[in-house]
């Protein structure tokens, strides 16, 4: 069987923000993939929900539970084109999730900003301890993108 990579699933959470970006959405993206095929999308929907929890990471998770009819995902892994914020990392601490695959940090807003950076031993790991993580994955891709977004606010 044909294996796809991290690369390919975040290409496609790439996708997903460029949905958030058209629709004046912040441009983040994810996708759950299970068994190597992509099982829930989600991008984030903020505005057009007039939502402040409806990330891209809480859709997507949202859309895999009811995908399985489960409410853990083990065996599953999260990609998304941007490191979680604090609110997202709770739900996916509670997901269970196999791994977690970001592109680009966010030094800002992301979840290091409050639990450290436990990726290199400075802070509290606030995963599920199962759950694998990879970060980094077309990190220059995702990065241009919120970029992008934000340059033609400031205008």
């Amino acid at each position: 069987m044909w294996v796809l990579d991290d690369q390919f699933f975040m290409q496609q959470a790439l996708r997903e923000a460029e949905k958030a970006f058209e629709a004046d959405e912040v441009p983040v993206g994810a996708v759950v993939v299970m068994n190597n095929k992509i099982i829930a999308r989600g991008h984030n929907q903020v505005e057009q929900l007039n939502d402040s929890t409806a990330h891209a990471e809480i859709l997507a998770l949202t859309a895999a539970y009811q995908h399985l009819g489960s409410k853990y995902l083990p065996d599953a892994t999260l990609y998304v084109t941007l490191e979680p914020c604090l609110m997202c990392t709770g739900a996916l601490y509670w997901s269970k999730l196999g791994a977690i695959v970001w592109g680009a940090s966010d030094v800002k807003n992301g979840h290091r900003s409050v639990t450290g950076n436990y990726l290199s031993q400075e802070g509290k790991f606030p995963f599920h301890p199962k759950t694998q993580i990879r970060t980094g994955v077309m990190q220059e891709e995702c990065a241009a993108i919120m970029q992008h977004f934000f340059r033609q606010k400031r205008k």
